[in-house]
């Protein structure tokens, strides 16, 4: 494929995945939504039709990787060029970053409402405007919306968690090349990976929010910083290594491991 082919569809693919998947997260945060305080179960399967939706659209394109980690375990499996990869990644960042900034567009009279109401001014931690970032409080009230956060804050596990759930993913995506004669599974393979997604959501997402996704968590987390929400609160970067490194890691040892035990 074309690098304007890997270009578009990457870029197409990720903002949709984010924009729908950011927009679970939306509509379950704000008092305002209609489907305020859903639960896990619906961001768990919204993540996963997210997953759907982007690979259908971009499946043709770009073959539909939408994801940093999977695009290294597929460079690792040799079914990606290495040459291709940066063309992928800056693909995927990109669109994350659109589909971050679609979903507040789409809300953004709930932003507001949310950002000032006085309960939510209220429960903010009273060193919120301090200079010094050490005691300024790690996440805003919105940055659920836009990407991670664990649940316990400890590294070691926090980093394990992710590289467990993304080795799951990626390996679940690169074995669908053993079936119909190792020609994949087509357009069915789309739904079954989205289906990976939702069983990783509900089973392994509960400690820290499962990025499983490098560019889900940076590029939103970007946009986050970036855009103008009164009392957003921090970005909590002194996390945000953790959802990037921790998917990198489990693309690339789930890449390793197909190589090992499935050629």
């Amino acid at each position: 494929m074309s690098s304007s082919d890997i270009f578009i569809g990457e870029t197409i693919g990720t903002a949709v995945l984010i924009l729908l998947g950011g927009g679970v997260c939306a509509a379950v945060t704000f008092k305002r939504s209609k489907a305020y305080e859903a639960g896990w179960t619906a961001i768990a399967f919204g993540w996963g039709f997210a997953v759907l939706t982007g690979a259908y659209l971009a499946g043709g394109v770009s073959g539909a990787h939408l994801n940093p980690a999977v695009t290294l375990g597929l460079a690792i499996e040799g079914g990606t060029k290495w040459s291709d990869v940066p063309l992928y990644l800056g693909s995927q960042l990109l669109g994350a970053m659109i589909g971050a900034v679609l979903v507040w567009a789409t809300y953004y009279g709930q932003f507001r409402a949310h950002l000032t109401d006085p309960e939510i001014i209220a429960a903010q931690p009273a060193d919120e405007g301090l200079v010094d970032q050490k005691a300024a409080p790690k996440a805003g009230p919105v940055l659920g919306v836009f990407s991670t956060g664990p649940e316990i804050r400890n590294v070691v596990q926090n980093l394990v968690t992710e590289v467990i759930a993304t080795v799951v993913l990626v390996l679940a995506i690169l074995t669908q090349g053993l079936n119909d004669g190792g020609n994949g599974l087509g357009t069915l393979g789309a739904l079954i990976t989205a289906l990976v997604v939702v069983g990783i959501g509900l089973s392994l997402g509960g400690p820290t929010g499962y990025a499983i996704n490098p560019v889900r968590d940076l590029g939103p987390r970007i946009v986050h910083a970036l855009l103008p929400l009164p009392n957003k609160g921090g970005s909590d970067w002194s996390y945000a290594w953790i959802p990037i490194v921790g998917p990198l890691i489990g693309g690339a040892i789930a890449g390793g491991l197909y190589n090992v035990a499935f050629k």
